[in-house]
């Protein structure tokens, strides 16, 4: 037996590369691992639409990236068989060491052609789920058995919360010796330095000594804003003052407007629209409190970054949200769908401002070393070569 291998050809494949957390935390794993002078590709399908392309905002890259026009994220019978195969050669034509997948679509169809293409080591990370509770039966039967078959074509599963371990294990996808988490590691340091800016404050609109709640998220249904705005009516009933700041674009763009119009409340908020990632550390800072309410996530990178900027959250105990807030420590949970219990312990924080400050430092420090990328790469370096080594013994 010859020397272990330290240097490995790798190729990550993801559904889409818009803007978005899954996205976010593929690209510093690429970043990482170039770093550490590995030979990294990243194949990606078509990114169409308002949530924006990531790679656009990240400067010229320095890795390959090949896109597959038919890996889209729709159920599509005739793309999914000829993204497999297209894949499939790519994957056989470039001899890679290790594929690591993304996403449920590319992770599913992925998973099956890089195994078909002689792939010495397949591995998956799970974002969020395919499958929840918010989701008609047949669609989450569908996805756990295709979960189940992909899963059997992979070496190891991880997962960036142990709320998603727990959900596959119970849906017998995979035994649970096959999943390890992987916390979603992202640029702790630039939110945590990040000081709040008058001029981007007035370029936004939102007067100078207003309270400001803040959401991070696409501008889509599954992102919770169906309770944020309620949430947000009661609020302002007794804090007319309060400003809302939302960061991300998406579908419900339109639709939000014209509601909010409907309402009469549209100047209490403000759209930022399509952030670089590089700059939502500034906006972020602008708030006082951050709400997640998405009721399917996987672990909710828009907290971990409220948190290293230091301030508290609220969002629903679902999924891996409760990893993250502390209940009443960094912030608080409610229940699922609970708009009334939001509003509550929002008013708390914003009429008392030295707890919602004890809370954000307590937050702060949580999250600065538990989520810093370089942490996340290294691990998963660690996982390709042990899991290498083992495929050539």
């Amino acid at each position: 037996m010859g020397l272990p291998k330290t240097k490995m050809k790798i190729c990550h494949l993801i559904t889409r590369m818009i803007v978005g957390g899954a996205q976010e935390n593929t690209l510093l794993t690429v970043r990482g691992h170039l770093a550490k002078g590995h030979q990294v590709e990243l194949a990606t399908g078509y990114s169409p639409g308002r949530e924006g392309k990531l790679l656009d905002n990240t400067g010229p890259s320095t890795f390959k990236v090949v896109e597959f026009p038919d890996m889209v994220r729709e159920i599509s019978p005739w793309h999914d068989i000829k993204a497999f195969f297209k894949l499939k050669k790519y994957f056989r034509e470039n001899r890679f060491d290790v594929v690591h997948t993304h996403s449920s679509k590319a992770g599913i169809i992925g998973r099956f052609a890089a195994r078909a293409a002689g792939v010495p080591v397949v591995v998956h990370t799970v974002h969020g789920q395919a499958f929840h509770p918010y989701q008609s039966k047949w669609k989450n039967r569908l996805f756990i058995l295709l979960e189940k078959l992909a899963a059997a074509k992979c070496d190891m599963i991880y997962a960036v919360a142990q709320a998603m371990i727990d959900q596959c294990v119970a849906s017998k996808v995979a035994p649970e010796e096959k999943y390890m988490v992987v916390y979603s590691g992202m640029e702790t340091g630039d939110f945590a330095n990040s000081v709040r800016d008058l001029v981007l404050r007035e370029k936004l609109g939102i007067p100078e000594h207003a309270k400001v709640i803040v959401t991070v998220a696409r501008l889509f249904h599954q992102k919770g804003y169906e309770y944020v705005i309620p949430a947000a009516e009661k609020v302002l009933r007794q804090a007319p003052d309060t400003h809302f700041l939302f960061i991300g674009d998406g579908p419900m763009y339109d639709e939000l407007q014209k509601h909010l119009r409907s309402r009469g409340i549209a100047g209490n908020f403000h759209f930022a629209g399509l952030i670089p990632p590089s700059e939502v550390c500034n906006y972020l800072v602008q708030g006082d409190l951050l709400w997640h309410l998405s009721l399917h996530e996987g672990l909710p990178r828009a907290v971990v970054q409220a948190l290293a900027t230091g301030i508290p959250a609220i969002g629903f105990a679902l999924d891996g949200t409760p990893e993250v807030i502390s209940d009443g420590v960094t912030g608080y949970l409610t229940a699922a769908e609970d708009v009334d219990s939001v509003a509550a312990r929002t008013l708390e924080l914003l009429n008392d401002p030295e707890l919602a400050q004890k809370m954000g430092q307590a937050g702060q420090k949580k999250v600065l070393e538990q989520f810093a990328w370089q942490r996340m790469s290294d691990i998963l370096e660690d996982e390709y070569l042990r899991l290498y080594a083992l495929k050539k013994s």
